[in-house]
């Protein structure tokens, strides 16, 4: 029971992290049927290819073994050496073949999972000693799914074996008084016939289980809805951690903002939305800086801060919004705002110096911007 709900709590796909670290144990999708096909059909055709060659290699390995050798009459140290010869001759025909065998291993994994090399399988995992695991294992999906392919197998390999023999058992009782050659040329033909159809009848398990091995494997790796939370938290950072430190970098900027309007030259403000503070020095600054910029309530703030300082605050709608939109905070004005700006800090300084025995106060002008930088549009 408890591994039926445990697989009705994990209903989300496995993640590409999941997939990724499955792979890096070695936990990736195999096929033993695919493995068998792929050994068994390319020692087939090497063995037809290679098997002329193999047969000649053979029969003159006989000759020699069955040569009388006279020089070993009386050496005894010399047998050991004479059969190790033997051997290795007997062994260097069949070595092709099985190199064959050996790297078709190979193409299983390669096609299902892909190969990977991984060392954890073999540490010791003390789980696999636990009784309970144990009978999971033995009666579990897995299991259920191992019968249910070897009974397939039984029946495959059975029903493949029974036309081979109706086939050609009109024909086996006539070998024994066939010339020689003939029957063993008739009897390499029933040998081939059974291992295409051998070949034949494991592909088609083969087709059904490479496809049920990956469907099984991800559904192995599935997750519940808590561990995919967790996933993302370990990887993107807590979405309320991230928030809390978003509000804080947000109040720093700000109060940095704050601090630096008192030091401003002019704040520039659209009395209902914007407000921009502004400072040039000189000799020292290419062209003016942004040092403070706000909208809605953070202009409202920079207004009073201003107020509280004496900054001068002028009102100039278009530019205000034309600086919030295109100025960025610590940066220089775009250069398409100059003359505005220019204006504007004229009339500033104009006002600094002015006194009233010098005549009428000074009059901002007419502040000009071009249209396409203002789009009259209050920020949403």
């Amino acid at each position: 029971m408890s591994e039926v709900a445990d697989r009705e709590d994990r209903t989300e796909a496995p993640t590409s992290k999941r997939l990724e670290d499955a792979r890096k144990r070695g936990d990736v999708p195999r096929s033993r049927e695919l493995a068998n096909v792929a050994v068994l059909g390319a020692s087939v055709v090497a063995l037809l290819v290679l098997g002329p060659q193999m047969a000649r290699a053979a029969l003159a390995w006989m000759h020699e073994a069955l040569t009388f050798d006279p020089t070993l009459i009386g050496h005894r140290d010399r047998l050991l050496a004479h059969a190790a010869t033997l051997l290795v001759g007997l062994v260097l025909p069949t070595v092709p073949l099985v190199a064959v065998a050996l790297g078709a291993s190979f193409i299983a994994p390669m096609i299902v999972g892909g190969l990977h090399m991984s060392g954890q399988h073999l540490q010791p995992d003390l789980s696999r000693l636990d009784p309970w695991q144990g009978l999971m294992r033995m009666y579990g999906r897995e299991a259920r799914a191992e019968l249910l392919r070897s009974l397939l197998r039984v029946i495959l390999v059975g029903a493949v074996g029974y036309w081979v023999i109706a086939r050609a058992w009109r024909g086996m009782p006539a070998l024994p008084r066939m010339a020689l050659e003939t029957a063993v040329r008739d009897g390499l033909s029933f040998m081939l016939h059974a291992l295409a159809a051998l070949i034949g009848a494991m592909a088609l398990l083969a087709a059904i289980d490479v496809p049920y091995q990956r469907w099984a494997w991800r559904e192995k790796l599935k997750m519940t809805k808590q561990e995919v939370r967790d996933e993302f938290k370990e990887n993107e950072g807590n979405p309320q951690v991230k928030s809390k430190i978003r509000q804080m970098a947000q109040r720093l900027a700000q109060q940095r903002m704050m601090e630096a309007v008192p030091k401003a030259d002019v704040v520039v403000v659209n009395p209902t939305h914007y407000a921009v503070a502004l400072k040039y020095e000189p000799g020292k600054m290419r062209a003016p800086k942004v040092v403070a910029t706000g909208v809605d309530e953070i202009a409202l703030k920079i207004r009073e801060i201003a107020r509280a300082h004496r900054v001068v605050q002028v009102e100039a709608p278009p530019l205000a919004r034309a600086l919030y939109r295109h100025a960025k905070l610590d940066q220089e004005i775009p250069v398409a705002l100059y003359a505005a700006v220019a204006q504007v800090l004229s009339y500033v300084f104009q006002l600094r110096r002015w006194h009233p025995k010098h005549g009428p106060m000074p009059r901002l002008p007419v502040v000009t911007l071009d249209p396409a930088l203002d789009d009259g549009q209050a920020p949403r």
